[in-house]
């Protein structure tokens, strides 16, 4: 079960991906198990040298209790200490952000790709839809030549 932000791959060029872990609490694992989550509109900071991810979405579990916690409060990420010093060294140049790309479970855990990215341009995303375009073209004659 993978929740993929289709989002960031047309609005920014990805330079590097890395794994993370969410630090979660309560039922939001379930929530997350049951595809009750969305990261389309959340963004990834560095504060205090800790990755935080903003504003992602995690519906409230249904059969859990009045305890659950806010469905878009910040949460904390989990990275190495030398990932989080490389990612810094790269937004500090201009124009770079961090976006998550994919919330998907290894070993049943959950865990969240983020990307080092850099914002397009109007004149690349045109680029990106006429390529997409070309390759949905060939991809319908090639299937129907065989």
């Amino acid at each position: 079960m993978e929740i993929i932000n289709r989002k960031a791959k047309f609005e920014y060029e990805i330079h590097e991906k890395y794994e993370a872990g969410i630090v979660l609490t309560g039922t939001e694992i379930k929530s997350i198990r049951n595809g009750n989550a969305l990261i389309k509109d959340s963004y990834v900071v560095i504060k205090n040298n800790e990755v935080f991810i903003i504003n992602m979405f995690i519906s409230p579990y249904k059969e859990g209790n009045i305890f659950n916690p806010s469905e878009t409060r910040t949460r904390k990420l989990l990275l190495n200490k030398k990932e989080i010093l490389k990612i810094n060294e790269k937004m500090k140049v201009k124009g770079f952000t961090i976006v998550p790309l994919k919330l998907y479970f290894k070993n049943g855990l959950a865990k969240i790709e983020i990307g080092v990215a850099k914002g397009k341009h109007t004149y690349d995303k045109k680029e990106s839809i006429k390529q997409r375009d070309i390759k949905r073209e060939t991809d319908k004659e090639l299937k129907n030549k065989y």
